[in-house]
């Protein structure tokens, strides 16, 4: 048997020449797509402005490889935790986070991850795929649908910070924000969308020569090679010096801010030495930095580090003009924290 393809690998171009080749109009299609993307369509039976006939067909030739809730948990700070089992029946997890008139969607770009992070549940999962763009908008559709259910509130940013890392599913990611951003799709504007990469310098070139809207944030941990690629194996390939450049590409081109994003753990990066390393990189493009409070993963290797770790890399920090937030972690109790993620429910 022929497997059918998915009708949203199509354009709305080819959508349209379908319905001319098979005798009714182009319009046709126009009114399809629009079920598929601004309105999420589960099945070719919600499309209730399309007649039976014209439905019956879409069922012959297409399937809509939607995702599925499987299971979603709700933490006690109100955080929402998504177990999405995808049409292959693999699982990735996505977060909504509510914080003061805000909530994030946190999605995943991977199933399982590429990369090898130490600290990271995600990185002990092997990488089984990429998803495809229309599953990452997926994630997107349904956390807005909660954010309005438990905070009467559409969704007002996203990160994707989930499973997986975006740069290394480069052309689908890029995807999935031409349609989260699209007035035919959630028309959502790509200031408020921020790609979190743990640092592939061709790929941030590559960003930056694509011209993209969206912000950029980089998983960071030490401005240390030595340490960095302790923590973070991979980046043994990426060395800061390769990623100081691409950020300074990124900047000469993009005129746009980056985000570090940084961890710090006792006695791997507590130190006088870090904070004044983390000082000097920050001062090659303009930046923010935010300390990301540590959320175990069942070992002993990696423990928060001391509140006084912290308030030493705020106050030197801020000592030389550079910006930085410090980012609690929400959803602890349902390990949908950063870095937790990992496919319990699968």
């Amino acid at each position: 048997m022929i497997s059918k393809k998915d009708i949203r690998a199509l354009t709305k171009d080819e959508l349209r020449d379908f319905f001319v080749d098979n005798g009714d109009k182009a319009f046709r299609g126009n009114q399809v797509y629009e079920w598929l993307w601004s309105k999420s369509a589960h099945s070719f039976e919600d499309m209730t402005n399309v007649s039976k006939e014209t439905r019956k067909m879409l069922e012959d030739n297409f399937v809509i490889n939607h995702i599925e809730v499987d299971d979603m948990q709700r933490s006690s700070d109100g955080t929402v935790k998504n177990a999405v089992r995808l049409h292959d029946g693999l699982v990735v997890e996505s977060v909504l986070i509510p914080t003061g008139s805000r909530t994030t969607a946190c999605v995943s770009s991977q199933v399982g991850c590429s990369l090898d992070c130490l600290f990271c549940a995600t990185a002990r999962l092997k990488k089984m795929r990429n998803l495809n763009p229309d599953e990452i908008y997926d994630q997107v559709a349904a956390i807005n649908q909660e954010s309005l259910l438990y905070f009467n509130r559409k969704l007002s940013n996203i990160v994707y910070m989930g499973m997986g890392e975006p740069l290394m599913n480069y052309k689908n990611v890029l995807l999935s924000i031409e349609k989260i951003t699209s007035p035919e799709g959630l028309g959502m504007s790509p200031k408020r969308i921020t790609v979190s990469t743990s640092g592939v310098p061709k790929m941030i070139r590559k960003l930056a020569d694509d011209e993209v809207k969206f912000n950029l944030a980089v998983s960071l941990h030490s401005a240390i090679d030595e340490i960095r690629s302790r923590i973070m194996p991979f980046s043994k390939a990426f060395p800061l010096k390769d990623l100081k450049e691409s950020l300074e590409y990124w900047y000469s081109k993009t005129e746009s801010r980056v985000t570090y994003e940084y961890v710090v753990w006792n006695g791997i990066n507590d130190d006088k030495e870090s904070i004044m390393a983390l000082v000097k990189f920050c001062k090659y493009i303009p930046c923010k930095v935010n300390l990301i409070e540590y959320n175990p993963i069942d070992d002993g290797e990696f423990q928060q580090a001391r509140p006084q770790a912290i308030d030493d890399y705020i106050s030197i920090l801020e000592m030389n003009d550079i910006i930085v937030n410090v980012r609690r972690s929400r959803g602890k109790d349902i390990d949908a924290a950063c870095g937790q993620l990992a496919n319990k429910k699968s």
